[in-house]
């Protein structure tokens, strides 16, 4: 989904249009605009959005995800690819972590292991910091 830029100025005025909590800036810009409120997707068009991607501990990673870990001065890169985790050797993983162990041969906690850039970001980041 694309992003807008909005200086200091619009944001606080969309957000002074928030009539509840629940409101998103989206919200109030489709009022504004007179355009309908958004739709609920439906059960398939939902499904749909995340065939192509993992889910990991209720994170999804759509494909095009790419992770990236320095192990002992080497750089090791994985992507999502078809919805799996697959290393840059070929080899497919089940979790952040079982990549990891491929790599360490010991038992790692992925999540801090692993930096990711999925393909909305425009920066890398640890993990960890994406979970609940």
């Amino acid at each position: 989904m694309p992003d807008i830029s909005v200086d200091f100025e619009v944001w606080k005025a969309i957000t002074l249009r928030r009539e509840t909590e629940a409101m998103t800036p989206n919200d109030v810009l489709r009022q504004i605009l007179d355009l309908p409120p958004e739709r609920e997707p439906t059960a398939s068009e939902f499904i749909g959005k995340f065939v192509g991607a993992a889910s990991y501990k209720g994170v999804f990673f759509n494909d095009g995800t790419q992770f990236r870990a320095i192990y002992k001065g080497k750089e090791y890169r994985a992507a999502i690819v078809d919805g799996v985790w697959t290393m840059e050797d070929g080899t497919q993983c089940t979790s952040p972590s079982n990549a990891a162990t491929h790599i360490t041969k010991t038992n790692v906690n992925g999540w801090r292991f692993w930096q990711v850039k999925r393909p909305e970001d425009a920066d890398w980041k640890l993990m960890d910091l994406l979970l609940p």
